[in-house]
């Protein structure tokens, strides 16, 4: 398999519990996307009882379609990290903030 360094921002914190990807607070998917044009949601959640063993793997932020975000500059994250909780019972990126 070949595989790609780059540097990207880290999911630093992960509080929904019922995602497949999460074990232990901390998002063990390889990168995650975030929202859509307008809401800020975990295009990666993936309800599930059985979860990701945690491992040294913590997930990046890919992709961040959420065009009306600080950090986003052509469609990539640049803040310093994540943290990913619940709003209105969807997981969401909770560093988000408007322009």
């Amino acid at each position: 398999m070949k595989k790609i360094c780059i540097e990207m921002p880290v999911v630093t914190k992960c509080v929904v519990n019922e995602c497949a990807y999460n074990a232990s607070n901390s998002c063990h998917a390889r990168a995650i996307t975030i929202g859509d044009e307008h809401q800020p949601g975990c295009d990666t959640f993936m309800a599930g009882s059985h979860h990701a063993k945690p491992h040294g793997q913590i997930a990046g932020i890919g992709a961040c379609k959420t065009v009306g975000c600080k950090f986003n500059d052509d469609l990539e994250c640049m803040a310093e990290g994540i943290q990913v909780g619940i709003v209105k019972n969807e997981a969401n990126c909770m560093t988000f903030a408007l322009r």
